[in-house]
C-alpha cells in the first residue's frame, strides 16, 4: 500500500524559523535526514520533499493550456500549509500511522518535539480499463 503523508505547518514559518538557533534548525534538519535515511534501507521511502515557503506559491488555473492565469497563492488568511511530504511504500495504514508519528516527533526549540500535524492519506491507484 502507498501512502502520502503530509507535514502541515501553521502561521508565518519563516518568521518562526528565524527566532530558532543555528543548532535547534541543525537537529531539526539532521532528524529528517536520518527518517528518510532509515525509511530507505527499510525499502519503505518512495520519496520525499519539503516545499518552499507560502509566499512564492502560484495557483495556476486554465480553461485552454496556452492561456493560463497564475495568482499569488495560497489565500493570505491561510493560517495553515503544506509544508512537505513522504510518500512511502508500507504493507498497512498502521505502519503509515507509525511513520508519521516518528515524522510529528522532529525537534523545535529547546529540542523538544514539536507534534507537527502529518496528514496520511493512502494513494490509489488508476481502475484498469
Amino acid at each position: 500500500m502507498k501512502f502520502m503523508l503530509m507535514m502541515h505547518s501553521r502561521g508565518n514559518c519563516a518568521e518562526v524559523l528565524s527566532q530558532w538557533s543555528q543548532a535547534e534548525f541543525k537537529a531539526h534538519i539532521e532528524f529528517m535526514i536520518k527518517l528518510a535515511q532509515d525509511l530507505t534501507a527499510s525499502g519503505e521511502l518512495v520519496m520525499a520533499e519539503g516545499l518552499d515557503m507560502p509566499d512564492k506559491t502560484r495557483v495556476v488555473t486554465a480553461t485552454q493550456p496556452e492561456r493560463p492565469l497564475v495568482t499569488d497563492g495560497p489565500f493570505a488568511e491561510s493560517k495553515e500549509f503544506l509544508a512537505g511530504f513522504w510518500i512511502v511504500q508500507v504493507p498497512s495504514a498502521q505502519r503509515a500511522h507509525e511513520i508519521a508519528a516518528r515524522a510529528s516527533t522532529a525537534p523545535g526549540p529547546g529540542g523538544k518535539p514539536m507534534g507537527i500535524p502529518i496528514e496520511v492519506r493512502q494513494v490509489m491507484s488508476a481502475p484498469e480499463v
